[in-house]
């Protein structure tokens, strides 16, 4: 079947089986291999993607539901060559070690500071609380998603960049 849809920010129409999920399709028709393939049973949270704004386990959603969606990876957090945020906090705050949850909690906080843009310890610890991750202990993430709330993208930051799948 033709799936169309929003991929950071670039509209685009592949073929796809109506069965395949979304990680998949991603990965492996689209070629952005930033979302990873975890647990494949929706535990780990490593393919997390922002369907329309909204944080969504991408092995739980078959890419035919996409159609007509816009979806955002970890390759669309940046605009240009200005990191997010979030990308920025995980660098300052030393979120991340292996990286291979990271992609999926970049994409989690963001939509956490789309929606409470100055989220308690608690609400971060609750946003990722359906996000594994075998390294951190969770400390330093949630102190990267503290620094991207503190140091929010101005208007002049992201105003007429172009953001490229």
């Amino acid at each position: 079947m033709q799936i169309s849809m929003t991929v950071n920010g670039k509209d685009i129409t592949e073929e796809a089986e109506p069965r395949v999920l979304l990680v998949h399709f991603i990965r492996d028709v689209l070629r952005l291999t930033g979302s990873h393939r975890g647990c494949d049973t929706s535990n780990c949270g490593t393919c997390v993607v922002l369907m329309d704004g909204q944080s969504v386990k991408s092995c739980t959603v078959l890419a035919a539901m996409a159609d007509g969606h816009s979806i955002t990876t970890v390759e669309g957090l940046a605009s240009g060559a200005t990191l997010d945020p979030v990308q920025q906090g995980f660098m300052e705050e030393h979120g991340l070690q292996c990286g291979f949850c990271t992609p999926g909690m970049m994409l989690t906080a963001r939509a956490l500071l789309d929606n409470n843009p100055h989220p308690d310890e608690g609400e971060i610890r609750e946003a990722i609380s359906g996000q594994m991750c075998r390294c951190t202990g969770y400390a330093t993430i949630v102190r990267s998603v503290q620094w991207a709330a503190q140091h929010p993208a101005t208007q002049e930051e992201t105003a007429g960049e172009e953001v490229t799948a």
